[in-house]
């Protein structure tokens, strides 16, 4: 790595150090509404650097609109420009896709930042387990129909997308990943098993995009206090953190603040030592390993599968 990243890291300091790789370029931010990791992650991108265009993708512009507001108050040679996005409906995702592809040129850096967390059961409006639709269908998609604007952008692209270090509580669960039997389901392994579902789909987009051109990174943020947690109740943090107990070399880390949590996304963004390790998993700024379960090509390509399938469009690469 180009230097000792680690859990203190911020924000603000990875785009101090490749501020190269970030003026004049276009960043693409899924869920960057206030006090979240994506709005975080927009503050340090127009604070210390100068990109040409930040555009948020998010559901509701209410929430958008403080975000939007700060960034112009930290740079206002700044460009924005939000797209109204709602990754647990496909038409919204579909549509976002078509009000990008006509009023952008390229994209540089794509961040699916967006996620929610051990929620109660429920469905996309298409009828998909809600995590796996947000977390990874949803994104899926989304990038997918964008991705000849990050082609376009020529060599040094990035997709980043965020996983969580709980990948490790579930694998895919390819012969019932959407909890059939809602009795059955449990927040956190929903939320694993999409969380695998991140790693798994960056590492078969690695595999078909050559590195030089477009590179792809998965990664665990690390624990920060945000509305990612809205759903945390002591029941659902109990299980968890039992579950996590039972997890070999499972690490519970402390809580990080949102410029701490930011730094992983933004190093994966723009770390030029990174680009001939596409398809790596990072955590605390470095290359990491994760589960055996979010691991291998085979993994990758059935779950790609099991993606197009469910969307109903065939996407070559």
């Amino acid at each position: 790595m180009s230097r000792n990243w680690s859990s203190k890291s911020t924000g603000d300091e990875v785009v101090e150090a490749f501020s190269a790789h970030v003026n004049g370029r276009t960043f693409l931010i899924t869920g960057p509404s206030e006090a979240g990791l994506g709005a975080e992650t927009a503050y340090s991108l127009a604070a210390t650097a100068s990109p040409s265009l930040l555009i948020l993708a998010g559901r509701d512009k209410t929430k958008i609109d403080p975000v939007i507001a700060k960034i112009h108050s930290l740079n206002s040679a700044v460009k924005t420009l939000f797209v109204p996005l709602d990754l647990a409906d496909q038409s919204s995702v579909r549509h976002a896709a078509e009000t990008i592809n006509a009023q952008v040129g390229t994209i540089d850096v794509l961040i699916n930042n967006a996620a929610i967390m051990a929620c109660p059961y429920g469905k996309t409006k298409d009828g998909i387990e809600l995590q796996f639709g947000v977390n990874f269908l949803g994104p899926f998609l989304f990038t997918n129909l964008i991705l000849g604007k990050l082609r376009a952008a020529g060599p040094g692209a990035r997709i980043v997308n965020l996983s969580s270090s709980a990948h490790r509580f579930s694998g895919i669960r390819f012969d019932n990943w959407g909890f059939d039997n809602w009795r059955l389901y449990e927040p956190f392994e929903a939320y694993g098993q999409s969380k695998t579902a991140a790693i798994l789909f960056s590492i078969h987009l690695a595999s078909r995009l050559p590195k030089e051109e477009i590179a792809v990174f998965s990664l665990h943020p690390g624990s920060i206090v945000s509305p990612l947690q809205q759903y945390l109740n002591p029941e659902v943090t109990k299980n968890a953190i039992t579950k996590a107990q039972q997890i070999p070399n499972f690490e519970l880390s402390e809580p990080r603040s949102l410029q701490e949590g930011c730094a992983t996304s933004l190093i994966a963004a723009l770390d030029p030592v990174l680009e001939s390790h596409s398809g790596a998993y990072l955590n605390d700024g470095q290359i990491s390993t994760q589960a055996e379960h979010a691991q291998g090509l085979d993994n990758a390509a059935k779950l790609w599968k099991l993606g197009e399938s469910i969307v109903g469009q065939d996407f070559s690469l």
